[in-house]
């Protein structure tokens, strides 16, 4: 079958100009439109009508997919809690409606469904994972012409329209911090391997250990779940090294955070015997003992950027000029990770 890549491909556009010279949206030049017709009547390019139909009829709604997690309670987790407010800031400004849509276990990637029957004009994707499915679901949705935005994630090889943070940056930031304090032998606990961030936040960790001229210690580098039930657990793994422990940089708060509760209970204070940085910067890190330094990431904003470039498409016509959109992180320093004596 062909896809309107292959179109744009031929006719040397976007694929968002293909989209809107078959949906009849926004503004166009007749030479465009011409060679765009011509590209698909060569190729016997036939667009999709579900795509066709739902351009032509708004619901008024952004659909916003959230994962089926169990044992977490979403909206009370920082990083969601943050995208749907910069979410729903950005739709109210637009005049629209949020949808929200969770998955439930075994389930059927099938996004499909909330165009077809017509709840929603656009999606934000929310926790998606690098699985053989989830990158079926995506090109489907892609090939339709259906417009969606991804959060936080990427997928190596396809091209999506994405709104992610620099975290190779950010965990850079952090561990050279952790060495400026004087730190050499600096642990790493990261979270799953299914979330391009964890391997943006490794690719930042090894950089700075290299740049730094540091072994790294296959013992030393961890993996958790981001949750902090795993950092908790991962307090067992680093005791047993604690001799070639200084400093922890964990991939996020959650898992930072019950690192610390499970080197306290063993007597190790962040502070003082160790030091420690989180990522995401989050209400805890402020209110954990000690204040946890962190990386904040701009959960809110990329909610709010990824709202208003899928919305552009279906208000406006327009086409993400930039459809991988990565915003800065920062370091932000708390008692947790200051050295207490010379190193």
């Amino acid at each position: 079958m062909v896809t309107r890549k292959e179109v744009a491909e031929l006719a040397r556009v976007s694929e968002a100009t293909v989209s809107r010279v078959f949906n009849g949206l926004g503004p166009m030049k007749p030479a465009t439109r011409e060679r765009v017709l011509a590209a698909a009547k060569q190729l016997d390019y036939h667009p999709n009508a579900i795509a066709q139909s739902f351009a032509r009829r708004r619901s008024g709604n952004l659909g916003v997919v959230l994962p089926y997690m169990p044992k977490v309670h979403l909206f009370s987790a920082y990083y969601f809690a943050e995208i749907l407010s910069g979410i729903g800031e950005q739709v109210r400004e637009q005049g629209y409606d949020m949808l929200l849509s969770l998955l439930k276990p075994d389930e059927s990637l099938d996004y499909t469904r909330l165009y077809r029957s017509q709840k929603v004009d656009a999606c934000v994707i929310l926790g998606s994972i690098d699985t053989p499915q989830q990158r079926q679901s995506l090109e489907q949705l892609q090939d339709q012409g259906l417009p969606f935005c991804l959060v936080n994630q990427r997928f190596e090889g396809l091209s999506f329209h994405e709104v992610d943070a620099d975290h190779v940056e950010g965990s850079y930031q952090a561990v050279r911090h952790l060495q400026d304090e004087g730190y050499r032998k600096i642990a790493f606990l990261n979270g799953s391997p299914h979330y391009s961030n964890s391997g943006d936040r490794l690719q930042g960790y090894m950089k700075a250990m290299c740049d730094a001229g540091l072994e790294v210690l296959p013992e030393l580098l961890l993996e958790g779940n981001y949750s902090r039930k795993s950092g908790y657990e991962a307090a067992d793994q680093l005791w047993e090294h604690r001799e070639q422990v200084e400093a922890i940089f964990a991939a996020n708060d959650r898992m930072a955070i019950g690192l610390m509760q499970g080197l306290r209970e063993r007597g190790w204070i962040a502070g003082r015997d160790f030091a420690v940085v989180g990522c995401d910067d989050s209400d805890a890190a402020k209110l954990s003992d000690p204040p946890l330094s962190s990386i904040n990431v701009p959960f809110y904003e990329m909610g709010k950027e990824a709202a208003r470039g899928v919305l552009a498409g279906v208000l406006h016509g327009e086409g993400a000029n930039n459809p991988r959109i990565k915003l800065p992180t920062r370091l932000v320093v708390r008692q947790s990770s200051k050295s207490s004596h010379n190193k």
